[in-house]
């Protein structure tokens, strides 16, 4: 079975990693549960955990009413990446070998910068996660026949997904 199939039937589970979860991944876990929470099970990782999440990320999210409180870095080696169908690096660097599929979202690190900053990256991941989940719905669309039996609209072709590398 193909993803492409596979997600019309199921929530996509999608883990987000960076480098220290303490910004980036964290955001766009969180971001995810806000706006696709019917299409995905989201989690969040770093290739080096950080001490805890980064202040600054904190009051960035609760200006969008969004709370990470309670909320922890952890190292992929916490998480079992055979559960997923999808490992978003936002890390810069290259992952570990994954078994899904791994897709690159390309944001820079606001770390050391000041709040400016912070709410740049967070606007530029809430609309990546809000473009992802658009893709996620499109693929749970399930066709149907119009109106007076004049067309049936097929669906796309399966796509089948492949590992990163």
């Amino acid at each position: 079975m193909s993803l492409f199939q596979a997600l019309q039937a199921r929530k996509a589970r999608i883990l987000f990693v960076c480098l220290g979860n303490s910004v980036r991944s964290q955001m766009a876990e969180a971001f995810a549960k806000v706006h696709g929470g019917d299409v995905a099970e989201t989690a969040s990782a770093g290739l080096t955990p950080a001490p805890k999440v980064a202040g600054k990320a904190v009051i960035a999210m609760q200006e969008k009413g969004i709370s990470l409180a309670g909320k922890f870095p952890r190292g992929m080696s916490a998480v079992d990446l055979s559960s997923f169908d999808l490992v978003i690096n936002m890390s810069g660097f290259a992952l570990p070998k994954v078994p899904g599929v791994e897709l690159t979202m390309t944001i820079k690190d606001p770390m050391g910068r000041d709040l400016t900053e912070y709410r740049r990256v967070r606007d530029e991941i809430e609309q990546a996660v809000r473009d992802l989940v658009a893709h996620l719905r499109s693929a749970r669309q399930v066709p149907r026949p119009m109106v007076m039996g004049t067309a049936v609209r097929k669906p796309d072709a399966a796509i089948t997904a492949t590992a990163a590398r």
